[in-house]
C-alpha cells in the first residue's frame, strides 16, 4: 500500500493525543482484577488496521505513541509506502517488533519472493492471508488455497517463516455440504502453516472457538483479540461480552503465541486501542 504522509508536525499529533488522554483515564476505569494473580499476557500485539487513518497521517508518530501505551508486537496491514528497512528503524527506534503481516493473496502470488525478503527484514515470523475475495469463495478455491498455502509454506520455511490464515466469519457457513475453514485446516499442513483465529468473527459465526482448539492442537499461534457488545457489534477489549480469560486458558492446547488487539471500525483508533491494552494487561487466565 502506498500512502503519501501528511506534513502535520509530529508534535502537534503528540499534543493530540496526549490531550485525548482522558482515554487513559477512561481506560483504567474499567472494572478488572487488576491485582489478581495468575498468567498474563506477556507481550500484547496490535494489528495495525486498527490504526489506518492515524498511520497515513503520522506513521513514525503513531507507533510511537503506541509504543507509549506499552504495545510489543505490531502486525501489519501495508507499510505505507516505507520500505522494510525504514519500517524496521522504527520499530527498533520504539524497542518493538513484528512477528507477522497480512498479505493479500493476490500480493503474494504475484511476488512470493518479494514477500518473504520483506518480511525477514522485518524480522517476521508469519505471513497472515487476510481472507478471500468475495468471488473467491467456492469450495474449490478453498482447496486450491490451501494447495498455495502449503507450497507458500514451503517457501518460507527455508527462512523460518510460516504461512497463515485470518477468518472472518464466512468461512463457517456451510458450503454444498462442507465448512471452508475445516478445508483450510485439514488441507493444510501444520508444520507450514498456521491459523489466526479472530475471535470477534468466529463469535459472531455462532462457532464455539474451544473445539477448533480441541480438534486441531498447536494450529492457533494468533489471535485477533477483538469484542461484541449485546447487540453484535464490535467494541473495544473488555466493553463488550466475550470471555476472553476462557478462552486464553487454552494457550497451551491451541498453540496461542500473539496476541493482537484489533478493532475494524473504532470511534477513536488511540482512544480504542488504550482501553483495550489496559483489559489485555490485566486479563488473568
Amino acid at each position: 500500500m502506498n500512502i503519501k504522509t501528511s506534513s502535520t508536525p509530529r508534535g502537534l499529533n503528540r499534543r493530540k493525543f496526549l490531550r485525548n488522554s482522558a482515554i487513559l483515564t477512561a481506560a483504567t476505569s474499567l472494572p478488572l482484577t487488576a491485582l489478581a494473580q495468575g498468567r498474563r499476557v506477556d507481550k500484547v500485539g496490535l494489528q495495525l488496521y486498527t490504526l489506518r487513518n492515524e498511520l497515513s497521517q503520522d506513521f513514525e508518530g503513531t507507533l510511537a505513541h503506541v509504543a507509549e501505551l506499552g504495545y510489543k508486537e505490531m502486525e501489519f496491514a501495508g507499510y505505507y509506502g516505507r520500505s522494510a528497512s525504514e519500517v524496521r528503524s522504527t520499530l527498533d527506534q520504539n524497542g518493538m517488533t513484528s512477528p507477522a503481516a497480512h498479505i493479500q493473496l493476490q500480493a503474494l502470488r504475484d511476488d512470493l519472493e518479494g514477500e518473504v525478503e520483506r518480511a525477514v527484514i522485518l524480522g517476521q515470523k508469519y505471513i497472515v492471508v487476510p481472507n478471500l475475495p468475495g468471488n473467491q469463495r467456492t469450495i474449490a478455491e478453498y482447496q486450491r488455497t490451501a494447495d498455495y498455502l502449503n507450497r507458500a509454506g514451503e517457501v518460507c520455511r527455508q527462512v523460518g517463516i510460516k504461512m497463515g490464515y485470518h477468518n472472518h466469519d464466512f468461512e463457517f457457513e456451510e458450503l454444498d455440504s462442507r465448512i471452508p475453514y475445516d478445508i483450510l485446516l485439514n488441507e493444510t499442513e501444520a508444520d507450514l502453516v498456521d491459523m489466526e483465529l479472530d475471535l470477534y468473527w468466529i463469535r459472531n459465526a455462532g462457532v464455539d472457538p474451544v473445539s477448533y482448539f480441541e480438534n486441531h492442537p498447536g494450529r492457533f499461534s494468533m489471535l485477533h483479540v477483538k469484542d461484541m457488545d449485546e447487540f453484535g457489534r464490535m467494541a473495544d477489549v473488555g466493553r463488550g461480552e466475550i470471555n476472553f480469560a476462557d478462552i486464553f486458558s487454552h494457550a497451551d492446547t491451541a498453540g496461542f503465541k500473539h496476541f493482537f488487539v484489533e478493532h475494524d471500525r473504532p470511534g477513536n483508533g488511540l482512544a480504542s486501542v488504550a482501553v483495550s491494552i489496559y483489559t489485555v494487561r490485566n486479563i488473568v487466565f
